[in-house]
This record gives structure tokens, sequence and C-alpha cells, in this order.
């Protein structure tokens, strides 16, 4: 089946999500939406965050995607069990992946989860990990400076690295083994992360866990792209298209990409 599979975000942050998919499968096209002009959702209400996830959903749907990525892990505590329900689609979110991913690679059972205001506060990754590994010991520490530094664009550099090694300064005293990027714009910062957290922690994005369950399903459902054209990407952002254009081609090294802006 040769329609797109929809990705949102809040930002750009779910550009991680699409690269892995896109490194997956490289047949599938991707349609993205980054909601660049209300990010960040992680300090937002609930009733904020499911508003505009839908508001992003349904413009999807207009498009005819035929299954939708919700790679934002505060959107996905937030909005991804209606969307489920509602959907004539598949929905799927990137917290399970998440908390998959850590309980395979954790040896200690002590995982500490990076995520935004919101994500903490929902402890749905709590919920996950728990679900999977009983025995785990989970140490949640929100970082409300980290995505405005990557929708900035400005997440190179001496500057950034002692953002991030303050914005982590809260574990200096914590044992752990495994850390969560809880939030997709967080993997942009990965570098900074694992210099800040040291080479003995295993420092993990959803994003190859969530593709995989993208490819699992679509796979299930008989819906892989099977014809070799070449795949027309579509990104979106309701904010500054120059920022998101340069962010875009930076993370996916890919120049002349299609590129539009959209309004709710």
């Amino acid at each position: 089946m040769n329609a797109p599979i929809g990705v949102i975000d809040s930002g750009v942050g779910g550009l991680t999500v699409a690269k892995a998919i896109m490194e997956l499968l490289p047949n599938e096209t991707i349609y993205y939406i980054g909601d660049t002009a209300r990010c960040p959702y992680g300090p937002r209400s609930k009733q904020e965050v499911r508003t505009y996830t839908w508001q992003m959903a349904k413009a999807l749907e207009k498009m005819n995607v035929k299954m939708l990525v919700i790679a934002c892990n505060t959107a996905t505590a937030v909005a991804l069990e209606s969307l489920q329900k509602h959907m004539p689609f598949p929905v799927l979110g990137v917290i399970n992946a998440g908390a998959r991913a850590a309980v395979k690679k954790t040896k200690r059972n002590e995982v500490v989860v990076l995520a935004t205001e919101g994500t903490i506060k929902s402890g749905a990754y709590e919920q996950a990990l728990l679900s999977l590994n009983t025995k785990a010991k989970i140490i949640p520490l929100a970082c409300p400076t980290f995505v405005p530094l990557v929708e900035s664009g400005e997440y190179e550099g001496k500057f950034s690295y002692d953002l991030v090694e303050t914005g982590l300064m809260p574990l200096q005293e914590e044992r752990f083994d495994t850390v969560i990027l809880g939030c997709t714009h967080y993997p942009i910062l990965q570098k900074q992360i694992e210099a800040a957290v040291g080479p003995n922690v295993h420092v993990l994005s959803s994003a190859e866990e969530t593709a995989k369950d993208v490819e699992a399903i679509l796979q299930y459902n008989g819906q892989l792209r099977t014809d070799e054209e070449k795949p027309k990407h579509v990104f979106h952002a309701s904010g500054s298209v120059p920022i998101f254009r340069s962010i875009c081609e930076r993370w996916l090294n890919q120049e002349e990409l299609d590129i539009r802006r959209i309004t709710f």
C-alpha cells in the first residue's frame, strides 16, 4: 500500500523517529508535522496537548496516511489512547518502545528517564517500565531547557555541552546504568548527554524500537510498500520554515526537502 506514514511531534524532535523509519523502511513515504509554533508541549496542560495532537492527527487523516506515529512523548502520554480508539488507521506512540529498549539494555535495573515536565508528571514511563520489569528502579528527571535548545537550532558547540551538563547535575549522586531519552528532541543532544553521564552508561533513544514497531504493524496489515519508486517525503511546520528547514537538512543529511507551512 503506497499511502504515506504520518509522523507528528511538538517540533523537530520527531525527526529522530522519522529518520529511523526512513532508514529501516527506505521505500516508505513520510508525511511529517512539527508543531513548531506551539512548542514545547512539556509545560502545557493535558487539554492543550490533547487538542494540538488531535489537530495534527486530523490534518494527516485528510492526507490519507495509512498509520500515525506520535513521535512526541508528552503527546503519547495524554493522547495515544483516545487516538487509537477513534482514528481509522493504526496509531503508535513512543513510550512503550523506549521502555522496552531500556529493559533490554539495563543490567542493574537502574534506569534514568530524561523527559519534559509533562511526560515526567504523567508517570507514563514508570508505568511502562514496571509493566516490563517489576524490579526496575526509576529515576525521573525533567529537562525543560533541552527542547528550546534543539528548536533554536543552536545545539552544537560548547554552550550546548554546558547547558546539558547543568541540566543533568541532579543525577550526580544517583546510581544508574541506563538512560532513556524520553523526549524525541533529546537524541539530537545525545553526544552532549553521553559526555555528561560518562562512558559506562547506556543512553537510549526510542526511535529505532519505534521504527521496528512500524514495520511489524505494516507487515501484519499487509501495508508495506513494495514498489521501488523513490518516496516523496513531505515535512510541515506550523512555525518558522527557514529554521525548520535548516534543522531538517542537518539532521536528515538531505537537501531540497519538500517543506511546507501548516496552520491549524
